[in-house]
């Protein structure tokens, strides 16, 4: 529950986040992806469109491809090299 307060702000009406935490707020930023993360189911395989399809529902700053290459470079995602297939990395 402490990550959400910590992320209120960043929330629009309907509950959603409205921008990314500034390059300062790092803190802020791990505690959204993982949020986004929370939302993705293990040992299911989600194709690119199904990725961005559930981070839509939770954001409305319109960048899903940031969060997924976020999520990806933190080793939270992980993805066939032709990106055909993305699933929650164990690691």
């Amino acid at each position: 529950m402490e990550k959400q307060l910590s992320l209120e702000g960043y929330l629009d009406e309907d509950g959603k986040f409205n921008r990314l935490p500034g390059k300062k707020q790092k803190k802020k930023l791990d505690a959204m992806l993982a949020v986004f993360a929370s939302k993705f189911e293990r040992s299911r395989k989600y194709t690119e469109v199904e990725v961005n399809e559930l981070l839509n529902c939770y954001h409305s700053f319109n960048d899903p491809a940031s969060i997924r290459r976020m999520l990806i470079g933190i080793n939270v995602l992980n993805r066939t090299k032709d990106g055909r297939s993305y699933w929650l990395d164990d690691a």
